[in-house]
């Protein structure tokens, strides 16, 4: 298990915020931290500890009237630590190029791919001409609904029919070179993981994979470890230090490097 640090932003500024509130109608979202550093801050840090594999995230829609200043701070970052970080948010394959060209390691992709509720092949082959496998990471963030996982896309705003299971794990694992999963129903509350989740994850992932939603103590990272058998990252927003939480960043690497 490694740790993989983030910096999500929203209307221009670095946020922790509950995933499950955003809404792009108002560009409103319930927060749980303000950044007084901007971005670049963040991805020097994480240089500086040789941190790789973190996710830059644009919360802002690119119809947003803060979607500029919101990705002149993700460039930034890419900027700050060329090669260490990933980028989601609002890429396609008219986009992704330059992100990767401003230092993005891998382009982060779901609205794109699972459009109007549907996952879209022909979408994907888009992506895969423009970027090549080695520079994807498909975004299965989910929700759960009757009892399944579905991945829901638009900044976790809407649900598609796909549901996350070994199925589908396998089979978009042939076309991306990681995934990350955000636990959305948990996502910044730092009330614990979604162990079924986690578990589904250790046993049917077979590429780089990285949970986010819900780690608040170091008994939460114990019980990734175990349900994701070692081989499942973690990201930690809300609970860490550095976002106003309990849990100290310094910390967190000692646990992981142990």
């Amino acid at each position: 298990m490694k740790f993989r640090p983030c910096i999500d932003i929203h209307n221009g500024t670095v946020k922790q915020i509950i995933g499950g509130s955003l809404k792009d109608q108002g560009d409103e979202a319930a927060e749980n931290f303000v950044a007084q550093q901007d971005a670049a801050f963040f991805a020097q840090l994480y240089k500086e500890k040789e941190l790789k594999g973190g996710h830059v995230i644009l919360l802002n829609p690119s119809s947003s009237e803060y979607y500029e200043k919101t990705k002149a701070q993700a460039l930034e970052a890419l900027h700050a630590y060329p090669g260490g970080l990933q980028v989601g948010g609002g890429i396609d394959p008219f986009n992704a190029e330059a992100f990767l060209k401003a230092g993005a390691s891998h382009v982060i992709v779901t609205s794109y791919v699972f459009r109007d509720g549907q996952f879209r092949r022909d979408r994907l082959k888009e992506l895969l001409s423009a970027v090549g496998r080695e520079h994807l990471v498909l975004d299965l963030s989910c929700r759960k609904r009757e009892g399944a996982y579905f991945i829901v896309t638009d900044r976790w705003q809407k649900y598609t029919d796909v549901e996350l299971n070994s199925d589908t794990i396998e089979e978009f694992s042939e076309s991306c070179a990681e995934f990350l999963i955000h636990a959305v129903d948990v996502e910044g509350k730092a009330q614990g993981i979604e162990e079924e989740l986690a578990a589904m994850l250790g046993e049917e992932c077979r590429i780089p994979s990285t949970y986010a939603g819900g780690v608040h103590d170091f008994e939460d990272l114990q019980k990734l470890k175990e349900l994701g058998k070692g081989k499942i990252d973690v990201t930690i927003g809300s609970a860490l230090d550095l976002f106003g939480g309990s849990m100290k960043f310094e910390d967190v690497l000692t646990y992981i490097k142990k």
